[in-house]
């Protein structure tokens, strides 16, 4: 379920990336995607009430075509975020001069930026480079790679990851490519530094299927992992299928296809927290017991978005009192003197006190890891969730106190 691995890219589409002159540091900040033939597609998008104007034009587009998609545009280093109508003109300009490039209509060019908000986008710049960009086209491994280059921001590395799935000696395979480093708390769903997701396949599917299999994809992915809480304004998940394999979504393939669009996407958003800002410490919450699904996401979130349990996370601090005060402060009802915590192997609280086993020294070398699981087991149900979050350390506060200077 990595680069590592020999999974072929899937057919049907071409990458390249480009210098346009938006980041100041004049790494590449244009990265582009084609499927000559056009590819079904399917989008989750920022819940977030304040929306990059690549979010508004991106919705519309996928309305406006029913799903289909054949050209991709991503800007890096300027979110065109508080923009104005300065902004949704800069976006309709840009789609429309890659359109005339892929020799499509503008509304099946897919938009998204990501970087600063509130700094008007230099279109000008990306309408120059395009036609570099397009020129540089290809299907090739490097031109992937430049692709998920072209599209970090605070990120540390590119982050990709791959699956192949086969039935009756057909195949088809999958390639997610995504950045994100801050400004990671995502709210994504359907009609849903930022969270950029993409993912391309060779299989042959309907829109309708894609959503069908995006939706559970994302909840237990991108949905079920948090930096620092932020959700970001630019949020986006798009998966899209070129049809360039032998192999088509069905009653047969459904659930092979499902189980690797879930590997992919949960490979990628352990990138996204292992890649956090500042991050040192990457800590799995598994809730248990809880009454509904929906308690123990409430209850990791709260815990996985506090400040006190994160900072007590960045210097291995085994603070138990600190996970229940986040969780009894969550919303959910449950009885304190029923649960039971362990951090790692090692219990360290039970019936509503410290565990009579808890061994602080042995609590402490399980935090000083770079991944651990807190289990907490609320014995109120059979419901549980996997939520995965981090440390909250100085390097965090550093980079995001002079991120816009």
């Amino acid at each position: 379920m990595n680069d590592s691995q020999p999974s072929a890219l899937p057919a049907g589409f071409l990458w390249s990336a480009t210098k346009a002159g938006i980041k100041a540091s004049g790494k590449p900040d244009l990265a582009i995607a084609v499927a000559p033939k056009g590819a079904s597609a399917a989008a989750s998008f920022t819940q977030n009430q304040m929306v990059a104007a690549p979010i508004l034009v991106g919705r519309q587009h996928m309305t406006t075509t029913g799903g289909r998609v054949t050209a991709v545009l991503i800007n890096s280093g300027n979110a065109n975020c508080a923009t104005g109508q300065h902004g949704l003109d800069a976006c309709a300009t840009s789609c429309e001069a890659f359109a005339a490039l892929a020799n499509c209509p503008a509304e099946e060019v897919f938009p998204s930026s990501t970087g600063i908000i509130g700094v008007p986008l230099p279109v000008e710049k990306i309408t120059a480079a395009l036609p570099t960009a397009f020129a540089a086209l290809a299907d090739t491994e490097q031109a992937a790679d430049d692709f998920r280059r072209g599209i970090m921001t605070t990120d540390t590395r590119p982050k990709s990851a791959r699956a192949t799935i086969t039935y009756n000696g057909k195949s088809a395979s999958i390639y997610g490519v995504c950045k994100g480093a801050g400004m990671i708390g995502p709210q994504v769903g359907p009609p849903h530094a930022t969270m950029l997701v993409y993912l391309f396949t060779d299989i042959t599917a309907t829109p309708a299927q894609l959503r069908t299999a995006l939706a559970p994809a994302v909840e237990a992915s991108f949905n079920s992992i948090s930096i620092d809480g932020d959700t970001s304004t630019n949020d986006t998940v798009l998966l899209l299928a070129s049809g360039a394999s032998e192999l088509t979504l069905d009653e047969n393939t459904s659930e092979l296809f499902q189980n690797a669009l879930n590997l992919v996407t949960k490979n990628l958003a352990f990138q996204i927290v292992d890649d956090g800002e500042g991050v040192t410490h990457v800590v799995t919450l598994h809730i248990t017991g809880a009454a509904t699904v929906a308690d123990a996401q409430a209850i990791a979130k709260t815990i996985a978005t506090s400040p006190l349990c994160k900072t007590a996370w960045s210097s291995g601090d085994p603070n138990w009192g600190r996970l229940m005060a986040a969780a009894g402060r969550a919303g959910v009802a449950f009885d304190p003197a029923k649960v039971y915590i362990h951090i790692g192997d090692q219990p360290v609280f039970e019936a509503g006190t410290r565990s009579p086993k808890f061994d602080e020294a042995s609590a402490h070398a399980v935090m000083l890891q770079r991944e651990y699981t807190i289990h907490m087991e609320l014995n109120a149900g059979q419901a549980e969730t996997r939520f995965l979050t981090c440390d909250l350390t100085h390097e965090y506060v550093s980079i995001n106190a002079d991120y816009s200077t």
